[in-house]
């Protein structure tokens, strides 16, 4: 394992890719969490109802990101990862400046133009995080890498926070939608200057190989549970975000609370979440393990379920507490992300690496479904507890199985 000096350390962490890559991401979160932030009062200002016209709403942006996470990612291994960074920012900017046009328009075809748009900024945000982790992990030193993968996850949840306060601070939910298209077109500009990955060149340049083989994930038994185990693995952090925070108000009669608003469970989860994604890749590192870590982590946010849903929440204050207890603890997405791109070659590295994170947000349409079931037969905080334990039974089943990648090379192919 090879030493660096604290100058080397510093040059190698906050080089142009690193730097790139975490304003992306910073973008990327921004306009993703942007609608669960206005929902409530974007709808009511159209006229829609914020609940059940909004759960559809989300499921269309989510299952954008689940055809452009697989689109994206087979870009990115067949063309380059410098194609999907610029062509995905350019998707989600226009879609998002689109939005902020919603108010101008009547009518009760509203709800479904709202509703494609948000599935088009879907497409596009999926592209976002896969690529630029990849070019960080095939760009850094593999003693620095989960460093730099949690540097661009812990900055970039902060876009979360930024979009809380622009929403406050403008006053409208459609300038927080103009703010963030323009903010993706700006950064389009800063990537000139990127270089593609030294990694993948070479692969591209062996024409024996095949790249971005989506179907292999599913025709080739050992790829298939890998991949599989990636997903699983992330779940429980969309778990807590799509159910316990989008949909944070729906919890608040039962729990005896006035009101709770999911604008500001947004908010702590993700100042926590950056705290707890800049820490992941250091504690990767300390300890030499990523399993261990997501592992740790998942732990600590099954118990802060727990307590959320069956320690007494009698508070508007209590549960935004638990809100910011549930971002410290899923600050795992960093190193979820990392492991998920060092379980594949470079040949399909970013397919797996971009899909994967946008198969666990695409499934929050599914435990949105099953919620909605389970609560009109018994109860929300009931109905949220089954979907919890069984996602969090598959995560910890798949993170302890999974194979170890710490320290692992990047330069091999499937």
């Amino acid at each position: 394992m090879r030493a660096f000096s604290r100058q080397e350390k510093i040059k190698i962490l906050f080089s142009f890719p690193v730097i790139i890559a975490a304003l992306g991401y910073f973008v990327d979160i921004y306009d993703l969490l942007l609608f669960g932030i206005v929902r409530i009062k974007s709808l009511t200002d159209l006229g829609l109802n914020a609940d059940t016209e909004g759960t559809m709403i989300i499921n269309y942006q989510m299952t954008g990101m689940i055809l452009g996470g697989i689109l994206w990612g087979i870009l990115g291994d067949k063309k380059g990862r410098l194609s999907v960074l610029f062509g995905s920012i350019v998707v989600y900017s226009l879609a998002n400046i689109a939005c902020g046009f919603l108010p101008q328009l009547k009518g009760e075809n509203v709800v479904y133009i709202y509703a494609w748009l948000r599935f088009i900024a879907g497409v596009g945000l999926a592209g976002e995080l896969g690529a630029g982790i990849t070019l960080v992990c095939e760009t850094l030193p593999k003693e620095l890498r989960a460093i730099g993968t949690s540097l661009v996850a812990g900055f970039g949840v902060l876009g979360a926070v930024v979009a809380h306060f622009t929403v406050e601070l403008s006053g409208s939910w459609s300038t927080a939608y103009f703010i963030g298209g323009g903010l993706g077109l700006l950064l389009l500009v800063l990537r000139i200057s990127v270089a593609e990955s030294g990694i993948f060149k070479n692969v591209k340049e062996k024409n024996a190989v095949k790249r971005g083989d989506f179907l292999s994930f599913f025709t080739t038994k050992i790829l298939f549970i890998r991949y599989l185990k990636c997903i699983f693995i992330g779940i429980p952090i969309w778990f807590c975000i799509g159910i316990l925070v989008f949909m944070a108000n729906q919890f608040a009669p039962e729990m005896g609370i006035a009101k709770i608003d999911p604008s500001k469970a947004i908010l702590w989860i993700y100042v926590f979440g950056s705290i707890g994604d800049f820490s992941s890749g250091f504690i990767s590192q300390a300890i030499g393990s990523r399993k261990k870590t997501i592992l740790y982590m998942m732990l600590f946010t099954l118990l802060g379920v727990f307590l959320l849903l069956y320690g007494g929440t009698k508070t508007e204050e209590r549960y935004y507490f638990y809100c910011a207890w549930l971002g410290l603890s899923t600050g795992f997405w960093a190193m979820f992300v990392t492991l998920a791109s060092e379980q594949f070659g470079t040949n399909l590295r970013s397919t797996a690496t971009t899909s994967i994170p946008n198969m666990v947000r695409g499934s929050v349409p599914l435990m949105l479904i099953a919620f909605d079931y389970l609560k009109a037969a018994s109860s929300v905080i009931t109905a949220a507890a089954l979907v919890g334990a069984f996602v969090f039974s598959l995560a910890i089943y798949s993170v302890l199985t999974i194979s170890e990648t710490h320290y692992k090379d990047m330069d091999f192919v499937e």
